[in-house]
């Protein structure tokens, strides 16, 4: 902490300070030179969080992985077997041909969301949104009902409702 001082520099220091600010000042001279250390501590580490912060938002996003695995050969079927042993669509999906209709609901939805707890709100369209999973999205109808909830609009996509 105190870099290359050792203890008969920490002693000189002291009766210095003893000397000039007397016997009944210097327990008060300690604290606040404490609290002004962790101050200043604090304020440091508050800004390089938001450096961090900043630096994190104006990434680029990495190009999306292909997950098409690489088809696997399959083993030939048991003759007489007809249809292979596959299942029928209705139970491989279950909810048949809503899916497409979930999807367009969701696309259809409010139009600005959060990540719960988080500080900032995108659009639907900002890559940062996409990243939120499902279960932690927040939504909001307008601009105004995210700022009322205290999220601040999100420096990469700036959301806005048109007047």
């Amino acid at each position: 902490m105190f870099g290359s001082l050792g203890m008969p520099e920490l002693i000189v220091i002291f009766v210095i300070a003893l000397i000039v600010f007397g016997p009944k000042n210097l327990p008060q001279l300690g604290r606040s030179m404490g609290r002004a250390m962790r101050e200043f501590r604090r304020a440091s580490d508050e800004f390089r969080s938001t450096i961090e912060t900043n630096l994190q938002i104006h990434e680029i996003d990495p190009p999306p992985v292909s997950s098409s695995p690489d088809p696997i050969p399959a083993e030939p079927a048991p003759a007489g077997s007809g249809d292979g042993g596959a299942l029928p669509d209705s139970v491989l999906n279950p909810y048949g041909g809503e899916s497409s209709a979930m999807e367009l609901a969701a696309a259809a939805g409010e139009p600005y969301l959060a990540q719960r707890g988080a500080k900032l709100f995108h659009g639907r369209d900002c890559g940062w949104a996409k990243r939120i999973p499902e279960v932690d999205r927040v939504y909001f109808k307008r601009v105004a009902d995210a700022k009322e909830m205290g999220v601040a609009a999100c420096p990469v996509c700036e959301p806005w409702e048109p007047a």
